[in-house]
């Protein structure tokens, strides 16, 4: 299982756009962070500068946006809807993207039920909660509660 550090996966990003900026090859996880990325540009000077923004706190107290949790959280989301995994998540999102007119959006809404699911295994001890997930995005797909 691919567990990076903070700093490893700050640097992951900081990379891969180093490398789309320079014309230099890329793997195919770097594509999927780079087409992330591209849905992103309010996030593209951050990553131009890697000495003033790799150690820098985002503090959820004061409201800010973590750009590196937000994008880890998207690449998060591409691997679930290319496997379907949990199960029923692609169908969800199906939904979702149906009812909004938009994929960006429809992956914001697993963006923001991942987020909650992954708080509460974290606030809990427990392990991420599937079937609360999926419930989550019913919610949102107008399919069931949340």
């Amino acid at each position: 299982m691919f567990n990076p550090s903070r700093d490893q996966a700050r640097r992951f990003f900081f990379d891969t756009w180093a490398k789309y900026r320079q014309g230099a090859p890329i793997s195919d996880l770097e594509q999927v962070a780079l087409k992330v990325i591209g849905l992103h540009p309010e996030y593209h000077r951050l990553l131009e500068d890697i000495e003033q923004n790799v150690d820098r706190d985002y503090p959820p107290d004061d409201g800010s946006i973590n750009p590196f949790l937000h994008l880890s959280l998207h690449l998060a989301v591409e691997e679930q809807l290319s496997i379907d995994q949990p199960p029923g998540v692609r169908a969800q999102y199906d939904r979702i993207a149906a009812i909004t007119g938009s994929e960006h959006d429809a992956r914001h809404a697993l963006l923001e039920c991942l987020g909650e699911t992954i708080w509460q295994a974290q606030r809990t001890g427990a392990a991420p909660d599937s079937t609360a997930y999926l419930a989550c995005l019913a919610a949102k797909s107008g399919a069931g509660d949340c």
